[in-house]
């Protein structure tokens, strides 16, 4: 108290009664807008088709495509409102959002103001990331090139020029874009001096982590068929990489992501919920951590870090994460003695209160 600045002597003093004081939780990968659900395509997996089969078949992605393009900006709000309700109540302040269920001009711009128009409606933060490059839509099939550079591109371009863009995603697997294709999107974005950053190496090895080391990508996402070479090429351009366990579990992986090399490597790590319709509809902070202690064999340690100070830098933010001088007072209160029970517990919020830039 005696090294308290003299301009914030005589403050409000508030007793949390030796509770557990984190930084609030950070949501650094989602695709929380969107229209319909694939509850269906669930029960198809759960039949036994893989995500690639329901995937050709017309669902996955493309299936949420159809319904996000029908649906109206504010029922595509009131619905993103409820997902991104649920992580309030766990204590998260900052989330992520990605376009990409629109694939055309009209639907990518209509999502990216959705995500943006949260903020006016909740005390949360949104960093908005445009995945024009997702998956190629049914009018363009077979026809990957001209899609980027006829949609894709001149998509971002309209949304940057709106100011609707944080940064620049896509999606690098062999039922979505090759390297050169997100190549080209990602030299628009650094023309247009956006940060990016990329889903790779999630059902193959593709070639999108070293990709991602190569545009110094804020994040590479999933990393499931990453190998060590291309964690050292993480390593060398300060990519943080960011597990994805409610889709690794969602779809019955069996390859889980490279935690030792990344150990090894010194490769921060981010987790997040990848809340999205198809692969992994999941909207609780919470159980990633759990989920990435009991797949993965991360520490609570490390999972708490992941939704935190290592979440912050996936999204290229120096003011959230850490509990330090000068940073936001975005903090989480938790009725907990040890940080390992945030990780530890199933299905239990231990929140007590949620700070927002100083406010309860």
């Amino acid at each position: 108290m005696a090294d308290l600045p003299s301009h914030l002597k005589g403050g409000e003093i508030r007793d949390l009664g030796g509770r557990l004081v984190t930084p609030a939780l950070i949501d650094c990968h989602t695709h929380a807008v969107f229209g319909g659900n694939r509850a269906r395509e669930f029960e198809m997996r759960l039949e036994g088709a893989t995500y690639e089969e329901v995937s050709r078949a017309g669902g996955g992605i493309v299936s949420t495509v159809k319904a996000t393009r029908a649906a109206p900006e504010e029922i595509l709000l009131v619905e993103a409102l409820a997902r991104v309700d649920a992580l309030i109540a766990e204590g998260m302040t900052t989330i992520e959002i990605k376009s990409g269920y629109g694939l055309d001009l009209e639907t990518e711009l209509k999502m990216l103001r959705t995500a943006r128009s949260i903020m006016a409606r909740r005390a949360v933060r949104v960093i908005t990331s445009f995945l024009g490059a997702h998956a190629i839509p049914p009018e363009y099939a077979g026809r990957a090139d001209a899609y980027i550079d006829e949609v894709a591109i001149p998509t971002l371009e309209a949304a940057h020029q709106e100011g609707l863009v944080d940064a620049v995603d896509g999606f690098c697997e062999g039922i979505a874009f090759d390297t050169a294709q997100i190549g080209r999107v990602f030299d628009k974005a650094k023309a247009l001096n956006l940060p990016v950053k990329l889903h790779a190496e999630q059902l193959s090895h593709f070639g999108g982590t070293a990709l991602a080391a190569r545009y110094g990508a804020l994040s590479a996402d999933h990393l499931e068929h990453a190998t060590d070479d291309d964690v050292k090429a993480l390593a060398a351009s300060g990519t943080v990489a960011v597990i994805l366990p409610g889709a690794f579990y969602t779809i019955r992986e069996t390859k889980a992501p490279p935690i030792e090399f990344l150990r090894a490597h010194g490769v921060p790590m981010a987790l997040a919920t990848d809340c999205n319709p198809g692969s992994s509809p999941l909207t609780s902070l919470l159980l990633v951590m759990n989920m990435g202690c009991t797949l993965f064999r991360m520490t609570p340690e490390e999972a708490l870090a992941g939704v935190t100070r290592n979440a912050a830098q996936a999204l290229g933010l120096d003011d959230v994460g850490t509990i330090e001088t000068d940073k936001r007072a975005d903090l989480a209160v938790w009725n907990v003695a040890d940080p390992a029970e945030l990780s530890y517990r199933i299905g239990f919020n231990p929140l007590h209160s949620r700070i927002f830039g100083g406010t309860t």
